[in-house]
């Protein structure tokens, strides 16, 4: 990444989407129970890691951080959020499940509604000299911020309500280091 896009990010005014780190092999239950980690997929060890790894290194590049930051209802995506930011900088919104079931069959009214409600979030400005921080799952191809990678970051830059956004960039975990 290059200077000028840390310089950006540390005056604020972007959205930084991550998935969440490296989980557990297998699928969620069908009985899936949010409340519930062990119907779930969670963190490997190499996902506490790289979650650890996330927030020091936008720590060491002195990029502001709105808080709370967004997650998914999932374990995998709170625990990701508390080892990076602190577990009382979380905060958790069951919409960022919607993301998830885009990935299943869904009336192409519910995938539409999703979407809206997505760019409605990626178009809303963040608080002066901070940057939102969601920290939810992977698009399918082509759809919404597309596919990402365990703890890969879409940056987002909103124009405002009604006024779109752009995908500046997409930066994987070690992409971060290159930045300095």
């Amino acid at each position: 990444m290059n200077s000028s896009l840390l310089n950006s990010l540390r005056k604020g005014g972007f959205i930084l989407y991550v998935k969440h780190g490296e989980a557990t092999v297998g699928n969620d239950l069908p009985y899936l129970n949010f409340q519930d980690c062990l119907t779930q997929r969670n963190l490997s060890e190499m996902g506490r890691r790289q979650a650890i790894y996330y927030g020091e290194i936008l720590q060491y590049l002195q990029i502001p951080i709105n808080y709370p930051v967004s997650v998914s209802p999932f374990c995998r995506t709170i625990e990701t959020a508390q080892l990076a930011f602190g577990s009382g900088n979380v905060q958790v919104n069951p919409f960022w499940f919607e993301v998830v079931r885009l990935s299943g069959n869904l009336p192409i009214s519910d995938s539409q509604r999703i979407l809206n409600n997505l760019k409605s979030v990626l178009e809303t400005i963040p608080e002066e000299g901070k940057n939102n921080v969601i920290i939810a799952h992977s698009f399918p191809e082509g759809v919404g911020l597309g596919q990402l990678n365990d703890m890969e970051t879409a940056i987002i830059k909103p124009k405002g309500i009604g006024n779109g956004y752009e995908v500046v960039s997409k930066l994987s975990l070690g992409d971060w280091s290159t930045l300095d």
